[in-house]
């Protein structure tokens, strides 16, 4: 009885949480009317509906030409923040919107908006207020705004909001383009902080239709785009690659039938230490690691002549050469010359290891 509680309680809680998933639509972009984080813009969108602007949200940029072409006297608000759009593109929006607003726009946004205004860096940090100095009517009456992190823009006469060479703030010749220099502005964040609602509600709000286009990535212009694998591909791969795959397939089946079945083989498998030793001389003979090899034996020398007198696991070379020199009458020098000799060539290797193999006899012999 337990068991179908906690199932069920458990089943409840994944219901919900599927539900409430698919039943949200939860936009992460940044300046998203649709977006309550502090990056997005939903306190302005909310705001300008009440005012009596209706907004419209186009997700393509087919999608928003269309809306423009029946809204005639509708502003654009744009915000292109990877520079999706080509130039051919947003010259077809500039001359179908009434008025462009355009957010922290690059150097070819401004090009293809075809606005005569151009980038004059960015707000130096510690600069947090910045009031108008223009006569243009809405920054006039929004006051001073909090600059954030935004661009600045030169170019024309309508500059506001001005530091060193631009501003954040900038109006083409024609009126026709408004550019807002920072995100920040519009953010849910920083949109009551001083005049920021004030100038943001003004350029928006100037018709009573809003387009609200944030560019995606389906926005990219077909020859902007890198070309597929189906389109890098020689025509005959279309072809030629399904009888490959089927060339493949039979190949496949041949060797596995010609291999036949595994063998299985109990384990553990034991091998010989003989074997062994083989094998690593062998490995050592192939990678000429006369020097590796020679350390092996002369170690294997000690401890084999260790054994025979009973010295100990501790017992030092020194020991061991004057054991072998007692027993065998060969002086300590030459035991010692005999033990670290260091054989220059595969041939010279064999004959110490004779020699070793003699010395060995000579201190086991009775």
């Amino acid at each position: 009885m337990a068991w179908i509680v906690i199932g069920s309680i458990v089943a409840m809680t994944l219901g919900y949480l599927v539900v409430s998933r698919l039943g949200s639509d939860p936009d992460g972009r940044t300046l998203s009317p649709r977006n309550a984080a502090p990056d997005g813009a939903m306190a302005a969108a909310e705001i300008l509906r009440r005012q009596g602007v209706a907004i419209t949200e186009p997700g393509t940029f087919e999608q928003a030409l269309a809306v423009l072409e029946e809204k005639a006297a509708a502003t654009l608000l744009l915000y292109d923040q990877n520079g999706y759009l080509g130039e051919e593109q947003l010259q077809e929006l500039r001359a179908t919107a009434h008025r462009v607003v355009v957010v922290s726009p690059g150097r070819r946004t401004l090009r293809g908006l075809d606005s005569g205004l151009r980038n004059a860096g960015v707000v130096p940090q510690g600069r947090e207020v910045v009031e108008p100095e223009c006569s243009l009517e809405d920054p006039r009456v929004a006051g001073n705004i909090s600059a954030g992190s935004g661009r600045l823009y030169a170019g024309s006469s309508g500059i506001c909001y001005r530091i060193g060479d631009g501003g954040l703030y900038a109006v083409s010749d024609d009126g026709r383009v408004v550019v807002l220099g920072g995100t920040a502005l519009l953010s849910n964040d920083l949109l009551d902080e001083r005049g920021n609602a004030a100038l943001v509600l003004r350029s928006l709000g100037d018709s009573p239709e809003l387009v609200w286009y944030l560019p995606g990535l389906g926005d990219v212009p077909q020859a902007g785009k890198p070309a597929s694998l189906s389109e890098l591909a020689p025509p005959w791969v279309a072809f030629l690659g399904p009888w490959l795959l089927v060339v493949a397939f039979f190949a496949v089946l041949w060797r596995g039938r010609r291999l036949g079945p595994l063998v299985f083989e109990p384990l553990p498998v034991v091998v010989k230490a003989a074997e062994t030793a083989e094998g690593r001389a062998r490995l050592y003979q192939d990678s000429r690691a006369l020097e590796r090899a020679a350390t092996n034996l002369r170690a294997g020398t000690l401890v084999r002549l260790s054994r025979v007198f009973r010295l100990g696991p501790d017992a030092g070379v020194g020991a061991v050469v004057e054991a072998v020199s007692r027993k065998t009458g060969r002086p300590p020098a030459q035991v010692w010359d005999i033990l670290d000799h260091r054989p220059d060539s595969q041939s010279g290797m064999v004959r110490w290891a004779q020699t070793l193999e003699q010395l060995e006899q000579e201190a086991s012999a009775r």
